[in-house]
């Protein structure tokens, strides 16, 4: 006879455990302690067995009634009923324990596996402790839309709109690593567009002839530091990125055959770049040697040969020229010699972008476009060197001839 919300409210304890039927396997157990338990009674595989449903009052008749007939549904399957329930409580304490900040690291951990830059895996580690302030703790399947866009909206509140933008990008990645693991889709694809757009500031640069020839005076009339000197006249001779320049070591120069070799791992499109070198860039370096040999750097840092130079110390030099923040800075060399180069019309554009180490945003062209352009670019490095020289010495007076 089906049991009833009397009925169980009115069973009493015995000194035994009693099973009261409610038909169908389904049963309640009533413990000598008092205790009320809904079970369900099987055959799987020939073999009696017994799931557990849960407490009453906490599983109402209903309840337990409705989870019999899902059970009933497994077995019909051809499945367990109880193992699939020991199989979700696995799912659940996994996504429980896959929080935000567990997968953020290990993330993380895959970037430097792969040899990501320092640089790089600083600016990611950053940016994911400030999320972690909020989300670090979440289970990420658990994590919305709403909740991600809560915590980029208190980093806009102070300001900082191009860290919120970096922000939901550094997120984002952390949910595409968990996919299709712990979470089927990117809760942020949706946040595109929510965010308020940064205004783009373009690092400062002398892009005019006449005044890049004055800077270059001013260096060679500098009053500081002869590393430091050296590093500004190689930025403007060969116009890498500073961060290049700076960690530069000795193995990667091959003076004989004037090549610099920027390893992968530290440029910014992680492949080899070759820099040819002209005639004045190798006369620095090699007069560099007996100042910096004992280190592994090129520039090394003041205090501690084995630390490259500051990434402040050739912005700084500039300062104390005279150079404000808005004038000139140590990455303007290479806007200098994009637009000069270009301005000349002497050098096709592809090997001036070559030159500068960028990757072409047409990824069907950069198919194609493989070549280095190489010998073009010795000849223009060269060219560019005797240009800054030739600016930097001022117009020659040419005395006119009265016929």
């Amino acid at each position: 006879m089906p049991l009833t919300d009397i009925t169980i409210r009115n069973a009493k304890p015995l000194p035994t455990m009693q099973k009261l039927s409610d038909g169908g396997g389904l049963q309640l157990w009533v413990t000598p302690a008092g205790g009320k338990i809904w079970k369900l009674a099987y055959r799987f595989d020939g073999a009696q067995k017994t799931l557990t449903l849960g407490p009453y009052p906490a599983i109402t008749l209903s309840d337990a009634r409705s989870k019999r007939d899902e059970a009933k549904t497994v077995l019909v399957s051809g499945n367990d009923p109880a193992q699939q329930k020991r199989l979700a409580v696995l799912v659940s304490r996994e996504v429980r324990a896959n929080t935000f900040a567990k997968v953020a690291a290990d993330l993380l951990d895959k970037k430097r596996r792969e040899g990501k830059a320092h640089a790089t895996l600083g600016k990611r580690e950053w940016l994911y402790s400030m999320a972690n302030a909020d989300l670090g703790e979440r289970p990420i399947a658990d994590i919305t839309a709403a909740e991600v866009l809560h915590v980029l909206r208190k980093v806009e509140a102070k300001g900082l709109l191009e860290t919120a933008r970096r922000m939901r990008s550094a997120i984002s990645e952390v949910f595409r690593h968990a996919i299709p693991h712990q979470i089927q889709f990117d809760p942020t694809a949706g946040l595109k567009g929510k965010l308020a757009a940064p205004v783009v500031k373009h690092r400062a640069a002398i892009t005019d002839a006449k005044e890049l020839g004055g800077l270059m005076r001013a260096i060679e009339g500098f009053n500081g530091q002869s590393v430091t000197v050296a590093a500004l006249k190689c930025m403007a001779l060969m116009f890498p990125r500073p961060g290049e320049l700076r960690m530069a070591e000795w193995s990667e120069f091959d003076l004989a055959a004037g090549v610099w070799t920027i390893p992968a791992a530290r440029t910014k499109m992680r492949r080899e770049h070759r820099v040819p070198m002209p005639r004045q860039a190798i006369a620095i370096i090699e007069g560099l040697k007996p100042l910096t040999g004992h280190s592994a750097f090129v520039f090394p840092h003041i205090a501690n040969p084995k630390r490259c130079m500051s990434e402040n110390t050739l912005n700084a030099a500039l300062r104390r020229m005279g150079y404000g923040q808005d004038d000139m800075t140590s990455h303007g060399f290479r806007a200098a010699a994009s637009t000069l180069l270009n301005e000349s019309g002497k050098f096709s554009p592809d090997a001036i972008e070559r030159a500068l180490a960028h990757q072409d945003a047409d990824a069907v062209r950069r198919a194609y476009a493989r070549g280095e352009h190489w010998q073009e670019r010795v000849t223009m490095g060269q060219w560019w060197a005797d240009h800054l020289d030739a600016l930097r010495d001022g117009a020659k007076v040419i005395p006119l001839v009265r016929a």
